[in-house]
């Protein structure tokens, strides 16, 4: 079967793999779709994510969505064969329908598909049959199509970060800095969340349409002189993964405010003025992946059509190549996703 493969930095492949079949207790789903990722492009253009770096051939691929191929003999309760599915991509996974938070997505020792964080790696999702633990299976509502479903993984991390902030949000002036797919969902997490004014900032143009065709209703473009108001946003987000996008956002949050970083910045040390932290009595929020999110945004995908509008472009998957260009360009695209089988 095929799947894409990143063997080292600037060398990701079309490449055979072996298939096989269901173990006694898994699951095997043909995978339909699959989204690309920042971590899917740090992975093919550097050959490595932050601290984890390619060591052996990597299958990559996180955000995915299929239908069910074949049940083990022994899995019990499983969906059928045919259901369509999204996948948790972490091991362990917070059981489906929990309410409470877990933490095991910040559990040490646990896994995530498509990730070089273990050894030996964690093989991903961008593969035609992928082979899971049935825990790791939520079962798609019949008004979601797969093509919309492929955004579950995502928007659960933007909805994670939003839960972050608690009450926070209801009523909020809210600034997004950082228009691409997570911030877009973001803003879609932002007003069901009940924010009262959503402001997208962005260096380009594209990404600032899709923020307010989801929600924002104004949109910034940094690059056409506009400039963020001073200490006038409740809550601000970054989520351009970039240090000048976090400096410029603690001056815009007003005193008391509170900062939410969803953005992933770099393993090394930064310069951030903490004294504006400080002198302004912020909150600042980390937030990493997701923990009970995914049936949540299953379930916001389902009812909103809108947030389809993220997807702007879908290439087969052997134009894997094209599609992590496009998808590295902000400038032409949001979320960049492969037709895999």
């Amino acid at each position: 079967m095929k799947a894409i493969v990143v063997h080292g930095a600037r060398d990701l492949r079309v490449d055979t793999v072996p298939g096989h079949a269901a173990a006694p207790d898994s699951v095997v789903v043909r995978i339909v779709y699959g989204g690309i990722c920042g971590s899917d492009l740090h992975y093919a253009a550097d050959g490595r994510n932050g601290p984890y770096t390619v060591t052996e051939p990597l299958v990559l691929g996180h955000e995915v969505v299929g239908v069910v191929a074949e049940v083990g003999r022994d899995v019990r309760d499983a969906p059928a064969v045919g259901t369509p599915v999204a996948i948790h991509p972490a091991t362990p996974a917070a059981p489906a329908g929990a309410i409470e938070p877990t933490g095991l997505h910040l559990r040490q020792g646990g896994t995530y598909l498509g990730s070089a964080s273990t050894r030996p790696h964690t093989q991903g999702g961008f593969v035609e049959l992928l082979e899971v633990q049935p825990g790791q299976l939520r079962v798609l509502p019949d008004e979601l199509p797969l093509r919309r479903a492929v955004l579950a993984e995502p928007f659960a991390v933007a909805l994670h970060g939003v839960r972050r902030l608690g009450d926070r949000v209801r009523g909020a002036r809210v600034l997004v800095s950082g228009a691409g797919p997570i911030g877009s969902l973001a803003i879609a997490a932002l007003r069901h969340a009940g924010a009262a004014e959503i402001v997208a900032a962005d260096l380009q143009e594209f990404p600032l349409k899709i923020a307010a065709s989801v929600g924002a209703g104004t949109i910034l473009n940094l690059s056409r002189r506009h400039t963020l108001p001073g200490s006038s946003f409740d809550v601000v987000v970054e989520a351009a993964g970039a240090v000048p996008s976090l400096v410029s956002i603690l001056d815009a949050v007003r005193p008391g405010g509170s900062v939410l970083q969803l953005g992933m910045l770099p393993r090394e040390p930064v310069a951030v003025p903490m004294s504006t932290v400080i002198a302004k009595e912020l909150t600042l929020f980390g937030s990493q992946r997701f923990d009970i999110e995914l049936d949540e945004a299953i379930a916001l995908l389902a009812a909103d059509p809108s947030l389809e509008a993220v997807v702007s472009h879908e290439f087969p998957l052997d134009d894997a190549t094209k599609a992590f260009a496009v998808a590295a360009d902000s400038s032409q695209s949001a979320k960049t996703i492969l037709h895999i089988s």
